[in-house]
């Protein structure tokens, strides 16, 4: 490293840097100060910016928070202080989970959406924001309020009105939203959040079922539709009282995922071959199709009047279960995944990579991986970064902003139907 190079930085700036990453890390200044030998005041005045750092501390401090040099020094773009944004979010979500436990998942998912911000950068291309205005919903129930906005947006993005295959993969290349798949407290069930910098940004847990991170990233786009500048927290619990808001996101998600128009149809379809008669393996094939529970596609009915209301109730009190009935269906597991990152996210990496843009150490740390795994990670997508016809590296030339080309990698260079 350059002896200058923290010297072409702003100190505040590399202070609050320092200091997200001292947080995220979960030490405090003590801590640090005791690491490097230094008093604690002396990791407060860098912190503040203050005092200027030294090569030599800029080094310990890296590998203190386990960091690249990088991170820290790095002439990224500033995108917004996410600690700020994030404060009534926390505060309202900490009688689940701790103050620090949130505050790490927060600097997590900030640090995953500079990253992406910063790879479009380095390749020059964006992911396009095809947001539409925030949707008013005063005046009206939440549910129907929800219900409205559900089939605009499908409309708006060509979406139709049968289920949505691969959520994730829909919401970033139609919509433009940054989507991650991350670990997050048990009971956290997503974030969002919107910058004018980053756009539109989720996190859902990857450690919940397919079915329940569909469910909630619909939930989160909700709220970025009519909530885009306050960031949020979504966590499992029940309310005394639910509020509006969330009333509306899970209403919003129930319809987004399963629209009226098309479950209709369906049920129509499924109710003539079944001689008018709905049996729970007619839901579960039904929910399988839609790719949400039994217990969500049921609550929609009877949202729907397709059912009486109470059936879902009738069927827990005489034993009903999900995965039971699914299985005694036949029906496979749902193979919808949420990885850490998206495809997208992953050949940006790799072209920076190729074009000689980004280290291997700094590959393997975009992609939170080893060094090993990210080169494997190269040799998967280099053949189908591109379709060349005439003998350039493969590598090169892929339109990054071109979802038709990320389907195509996807599909193993078949065309995907949409």
């Amino acid at each position: 490293m350059q002896k200058h190079v923290p010297n072409t930085l702003d100190p505040r700036l590399l202070g609050q840097r320092l200091q997200n990453a001292r947080k995220v890390r979960g030490l405090t200044q003590q801590e640090v100060a005791d690491a490097l030998d230094v008093a604690r005041t002396t990791v407060t005045a860098l912190e503040k910016g203050d005092r200027r750092i030294r090569p030599d501390e800029l080094l310990q401090l890296a590998r203190l928070y386990g960091r690249q040099v990088g991170d820290l020094v790095g002439s990224r773009p500033a995108t917004g202080d996410f600690t700020v944004q994030f404060r009534a979010a926390v505060a309202q979500a900490k009688t689940f989970q701790t103050d620090k436990v949130l505050e790490q998942a927060v600097e997590t998912f900030r640090r995953l959406c500079e990253d992406y911000l910063y790879l479009e950068n380095v390749n020059g291309t964006q992911l396009a924001r095809h947001y539409p205005e925030e949707y008013a919903i005063d005046g009206s129930s939440p549910e129907d309020a929800a219900e409205d906005v559900a089939a605009t947006e499908r409309n708006r993005l060509g979406l139709g009105d049968g289920p949505l295959l691969n959520l994730q993969e829909t919401l970033e290349n139609d919509a433009g939203i940054r989507i991650f798949g991350m670990e997050l407290p048990d009971k956290v069930v997503g974030i969002c959040a919107y910058t004018d910098e980053l756009g539109a940004c989720v996190a859902v847990n990857a450690h919940h079922p397919a079915t329940r991170c569909r469910r909630s990233l619909a939930h989160e786009y909700g709220h970025f539709l009519t909530r885009r500048y306050e960031a949020a927290i979504t966590v499992m619990t029940v309310y005394r009282r639910i509020p509006a808001s969330e009333r509306f996101a899970d209403s919003f998600a129930r319809s987004f995922l399963m629209p009226a128009t098309g479950l209709r149809r369906r049920l129509r379809q499924v109710a003539r071959g079944a001689g008018g008669k709905l049996t729970a393996a007619d839901v579960c094939r039904v929910a399988h199709f839609y790719r949400v529970f039994c217990a969500a596609m049921m609550l929609r009915l009877e949202e729907l009047r397709l059912v009486a209301r109470g059936t879902w109730e009738r069927w827990q009190d005489r034993g009903f279960k999900d995965q039971e009935a699914r299985a005694q269906s036949g029906l496979a597991p749902i193979p919808d995944t949420f990885a850490l990152v998206s495809f997208r996210y992953q050949f940006l990496v790799v072209q920076a990579f190729m074009e000689a843009k980004l280290t291997e150490g700094e590959l393997a740390h975009l992609l939170r991986t080893d060094r090993v795994t990210a080169r494997r990670t190269v040799q998967r997508l280099r053949p189908t970064l591109s379709l060349p016809d005439d003998g350039a590296d493969p590598a090169l030339g892929m339109n990054l902003s071109s979802t038709s080309s990320i389907r195509r990698v996807q599909s193993g260079g078949k065309p995907i139907a949409r």
